[in-house]
């Protein structure tokens, strides 16, 4: 199987580069790297999620699982500086550049962390956010949905972003059939944005 950004350890060379944006209004300086996802610019699909998402009623902490090099969990630590945010990768060298960009950006209430999956997380969540790994393949994805399912807190929500091409109507069901509710908060450029709450 050819390397993906979700390999453990990437084999390519490394060569960071650093470029700045912005993100709900907060100025950022991003540093990355191959072997990564979306390493040139915010892709479309997480910067719709960052854009469309809004702090959960319930208190608890924030995971943004599959963080890569950070700009989500980065963003939500910035917008809601009243929440932790967890980001957790299992690859080892977004992992790096994510608590390389936490200091760079002087994000005080977010932690990085390897993890495959939920391997190493224990905690409970207020909100979890993810951009899956479609390449990974439906068996991956689903088994993120389930295990971010697990993860919640009562009250707790998903939100999920998935392009319509990738298999979003089908990843809607099952999330459906898991939550037994699906709400579509937004769609552009392909791009579907679902929230599902626990509710027990």
């Amino acid at each position: 199987m050819s390397e993906h950004y979700f390999s453990k350890q990437p084999q390519v060379k490394s060569e960071r580069t650093t470029w700045q944006t912005n993100l709900r209004g907060h100025h950022f300086s991003f540093t990355t790297d191959y072997g990564v996802f979306s390493r040139e610019k915010v892709d479309d699909g997480s910067r719709l999620l960052i854009e469309s998402f809004a702090e959960p009623k319930i208190t608890g902490n924030i995971l943004d699982l599959g963080c890569g090099y950070g700009p989500v969990g980065l963003a939500v630590a910035k917008t809601f500086p009243r929440r932790q945010v967890v980001m957790a990768d299992i690859n080892e060298r977004a992992v790096s550049l994510a608590q390389h960009n936490v200091k760079q950006n002087q994000v005080t209430n977010a932690k990085v962390i390897v993890s495959d999956r939920f391997s190493t997380i224990t905690d409970t969540f207020a909100a979890i956010l993810l951009n899956p790994p479609i390449r990974a393949g439906k068996t991956v994805v689903y088994s993120l949905f389930t295990e971010s399912y697990d993860a919640l807190k009562k009250g707790g929500e998903l939100w999920v972003v998935i392009q319509k091409k990738q298999g979003a109507p089908s990843a809607a069901k099952k999330l459906e059939e898991l939550f037994g509710n699906i709400k579509l908060m937004t769609r552009k450029k392909g791009y579907h944005i679902y929230k599902m709450k626990k509710l027990d």
